[in-house]
């Protein structure tokens, strides 16, 4: 495993759908998209646990930029799968940005049958590039350029869900919290992987964990 850090970067001041707007360059349709979303998942998490009830309030900083900045890590990228996507961070926010971008696509991957339905009301609602997967991320075998997650399960467990989209030239990113050092120690014991880490830009706490190789840890 390869773990050095990059440099610091400084997160951005994200409070409101403008600074959301100046810090990912996104346009006023795509912003308009996303509140929408916003909306939508407000009103479904009243029925569902889909996201903490407190953070909507910080809608833009706490979701929508953190999301969205996976963008600027692979911005080449057309494909991508969201494993665990829950209430749709960052797939859901990933397809908004890139539509109408020619072959831009998101798979939803969510093990639990109403999480979907939730996914598939979004997708269908705001006409998104995504396609939403019942099924158990370690169970499909998609074809995609990023693998990503957000909130999903420790690192660990996640490079086993994502090991069958880790092809050659395929990179999973992972948005992780301030315990990161410790989840990749941890993995250790059970991969043999080459990753790094990427500061957030929307949490001077957070991390994005980069991984571009996987493979078994040699039994000592």
């Amino acid at each position: 495993m390869s773990a050095a850090a990059p440099p610091e970067a400084v997160p951005a001041h994200v409070t409101d759908a403008e600074t959301f707007a100046a810090a990912s360059g996104a346009g006023s349709e795509a912003v308009a998209v996303l509140e929408r979303y916003r909306v939508l998942l407000a009103d479904w998490n009243q029925r569902m646990n889909l996201v903490g009830a407190s953070t909507l309030d910080a809608f833009w900083s706490r979701h929508a930029w953190d999301s969205a900045q996976l963008l600027a890590v692979a911005p080449d990228a057309l494909t991508w799968a969201d494993l665990g996507a829950g209430a749709g961070l960052p797939g859901v926010v990933l397809a908004i940005l890139g539509r109408g971008r020619p072959g831009f696509h998101v798979h939803l991957v969510e093990s639990m049958a109403k999480r979907c339905r939730f996914l598939t009301k979004v997708v269908e609602t705001l006409d998104l590039p995504a396609t939403v997967h019942n099924s158990r991320a370690e169970n499909l075998q998609l074809d995609v350029d990023i693998v990503c997650a957000r909130a999903c399960a420790p690192l660990h467990r996640l490079l086993g869900f994502a090991r069958p989209y880790l092809k050659r030239d395929t990179m999973a990113l992972f948005l992780k919290g301030q315990d990161v050092a410790s989840e990749l120690e941890e993995a250790t014991r059970y991969w043999d992987f080459e990753a790094d880490t990427l500061p957030s830009l929307s949490d001077a706490r957070g991390r994005i964990v980069r991984v571009r190789r996987l493979g078994r840890a040699r039994k000592v």
